[in-house]
């Protein structure tokens, strides 16, 4: 539908990000880095260090989507963007699984 074609009733539009919207998304995405990081750089205890290094990964993958925080965008393809990384980390963190599953039988005495 081009910006020309007056709104038909009883079609939606698509929603889409707003530039706060967009703006503060990033900005979440970069603050949960950080906190990430010094999560895992404090010297303090081994618990916070452990959550920060899932952060990482959290935030690694998050960050994803970086490309996609744009005024004008579809919310829609932010959520397709965010599912499809959330998959290939479902399907490599299989991989890595599986790996280590055959490994430990390679290696395991007979």
């Amino acid at each position: 539908m081009s910006a020309a074609e007056p709104l038909r009733p009883g079609v939606a539009t698509p929603r889409v990000l707003s530039a706060r919207q967009a703006r503060l998304l990033e900005r979440s995405i970069i603050g949960l880095c950080l906190v990430a990081l010094a999560l895992i750089f404090q010297p303090f205890s081994l618990t916070l260090f452990g959550v920060g290094t899932g952060l990482v990964i959290v935030g690694g993958l998050a960050f994803n989507l970086m490309p996609v925080c744009r005024p004008g965008v579809p919310v829609r393809s932010l959520v397709r963007v965010g599912l499809v990384v959330l998959g290939l980390l479902v399907v490599l963190a299989g991989l890595a699984i599986a790996s280590a599953y055959l490994y430990a039988a390679y290696v395991r005495p007979r």
